[in-house]
């Protein structure tokens, strides 16, 4: 059986360092960030993401988010993958639960889902997990 999990996230911190620079304002850089996240899904993750700026301003990132948080009743941990893109002010990801990720109360846990960006930080979530 599978269960869809809402919500939105904020975004708490952003510490972003560019490792590549070109003159023609491409870039490569990695981002450290923190987020809250309410709904469904109650608490906080840090997330790392590998991000390349393309000419126009739209960016492409894959990245690793560790939620720590309570699903369902049961609280504990698991990482998610991420892969995504920014483009014309809007950040979407597709992602995927990394199996055999989740710790205490959420030891099994499994699926996959996406965000997409709304204003000052924030994003809509939704996840597909199997019970």
């Amino acid at each position: 059986m599978t269960t869809k999990l809402n919500g939105t996230f904020q975004i708490t911190g952003w510490d972003e360092s560019p490792y590549l620079e070109d003159d023609d304002g491409t870039k490569q850089s990695h981002a450290k960030i923190t987020q809250t996240y309410s709904g469904e899904i109650e608490g906080s993750s840090q997330l790392q993401y590998l991000m390349s700026y393309q000419i126009g301003g739209s960016a492409l990132f894959v990245g690793f988010e560790t939620v720590s948080a309570s699903v369902n009743g049961k609280s504990g941990s698991f990482v998610v993958q991420h892969t995504g893109k920014f483009e014309a002010g809007v950040a979407t990801s597709n992602f995927e639960i990394v199996p055999n990720s989740g710790k205490s109360g959420l030891s099994g846990i499994s699926g996959k889902g996406f965000f997409k960006s709304g204003e000052n930080g924030q994003a809509n979530y939704e996840f597909t997990i199997n019970d």
